[in-house]
């Protein structure tokens, strides 16, 4: 069922690349990060073009629950532990900084932006919590702890980050869009040095930008092996009881609840894509009609993203070989903010700007990580299952999923039709 941004909005289109080109920069993706990408390229004079597969934000944007926020979980005291206080607050810095550029494009652009607090609440045990608030006061990033919360359930506490934001995606990027070089239905099917290969053109490029989700390109960057993809879902209540704020659970797929307009979004999950088991609508539904229970489903959808080894998005040169060759990967869940952190840390890079935030961000920074053997173990696994229907982008073995009726990759998040055609990435093509 398309998502509530998908049915309040008309994206603007965009003509099929009909001959060869020639550009500075190559964006590939049409995401909300290319996009944005796009944007600031165009805004800074540089000589861009975009290339979509298929439409604008037909992938994992027009999925999404539509929150800006620098507080991404419990990460603060994890990056703090890992890489010290430096960092940390580079990161805090970095999403504040989107925020309120997304909070500068609002003053022009209704994209249904607002002020709300976000919230990462704890339903019993607040040693997360507290902890957490701890790395905060040492990072002198303002939050603070509330103990009481309008919320449909009991709760112990939460850890508050005050005048984040939330906004319709899809109206901002139907702004952005409008007379931007974009080029859609213009599938890059191989880079080669200084070209990018369509089914019918080639085009000259100096610099290269992947925007794809999960990078496509496998002889660099190991990215096979620093990500993994992890799916959620999203139901959206008509008439449940107002409130303000938007909440999130502190423990791995908890409950996720915002409003939008007239429409309570409700969020749950966080498995692999092909994994048994999992039965995320039952479990939202069940969750919905404990919590709501007579309220209307104005509609559903779900939701992939990719997560890194450190909970760090990669955003930079693509690897240290490639130094025309970047890419923006790697939310982590928070698309949103990324997404932006993406397109002002790019811009710089391509612009010849210094970008403190180059060195944070950079993918080929260390992946001795412990996600990394469990990546890999996941992966030799899948490997060697038995299946006739093989994903095309590493050869995994593809898992029926029966909720939404597709062919799953548990390796890396590739997904299928029944029928075999392409629905997410990092496979390139359908299924032969």
């Amino acid at each position: 069922m398309p998502s509530l941004w998908s049915q309040t909005v008309t994206l603007p289109t965009f003509p099929a690349l009909d001959r060869d080109l020639d550009t500075d920069v190559l964006i590939i993706g049409g995401g909300l990060a290319g996009v944005l990408c796009c944007y600031y390229l165009t805004q800074a004079g540089v000589d861009c073009a975009l290339a979509e597969a298929r439409t604008i934000c037909s992938g994992v944007t027009k999925d999404t629950t539509g929150k800006i926020t620098a507080q991404h979980g419990l990460i603060y005291q994890k990056l703090l532990r890992q890489f010290g206080p430096d960092a940390a607050r580079l990161y805090y810095d970095a999403n504040r900084e989107a925020l309120e550029e997304y909070r500068r494009l609002s003053q022009r652009i209704d994209c249904d932006f607002a002020e709300e607090d976000n919230f990462i609440y704890a339903r019993e045990d607040l040693t997360g919590l507290k902890k957490e608030l701890a790395a905060l006061q040492e990072l002198d990033i303002p939050a603070r702890f509330v103990e009481s919360l309008p919320l449909p359930f009991p709760t112990a506490g939460a850890v508050s980050f005050p005048r984040q934001g939330r906004f319709h995606p899809l109206k901002l990027v139907a702004a952005l869009a409008q007379d931007l070089p974009i080029y859609e239905n213009t599938a890059v099917r191989e880079l080669r040095p200084g070209e990018a290969v369509t089914e019918h053109h080639t085009i000259h490029t100096n610099r290269t930008v992947v925007c794809t989700h999960f990078p496509f390109l496998n002889k660099h960057g190991s990215y096979f092996l620093k990500l993994y993809q992890e799916r959620s879902y999203v139901l959206a209540l008509e008439g449940a009881e107002d409130f303000t704020g938007m909440y999130l659970d502190a423990q791995k797929g908890g409950l996720s609840l915002r409003r939008q307009g007239n429409a309570l979004l409700l969020g749950l999950g966080g498995h692999r894509p092909g994994k048994p088991g999992e039965d995320g609508w039952t479990a939202l539904s069940s969750l919905a009609n404990r919590y709501y229970p007579s309220k209307k489903e104005l509609c559903r959808w779900a939701t992939q993203d990719c997560v890194t080894l450190d909970g760090i998005p990669y955003i930079g040169r693509y690897s240290a070989r490639t130094p025309s060759l970047f890419v923006a990967t790697g939310f982590n869940k928070w698309g949103m903010t990324s997404a932006m952190v993406s397109a002002l840390v790019l811009t710089d890079l391509l612009t010849g700007a210094d970008s403190p935030y180059e060195a944070l961000f950079s993918p080929s920074r260390s992946i001795l990580r412990p996600q990394l053997a469990v990546n890999a173990m996941e992966a030799a696994a899948d490997l060697m299952h038995f299946g006739k229907k093989r994903c095309p982008h590493m050869g995994c073995a593809l898992r029926w999923n029966s909720q939404e009726r597709t062919w799953d990759c548990p390796c890396h998040g590739s997904r299928f039709t029944e029928s075999g055609n392409l629905l997410d990435n990092p496979a390139s093509g359908d299924l032969s």
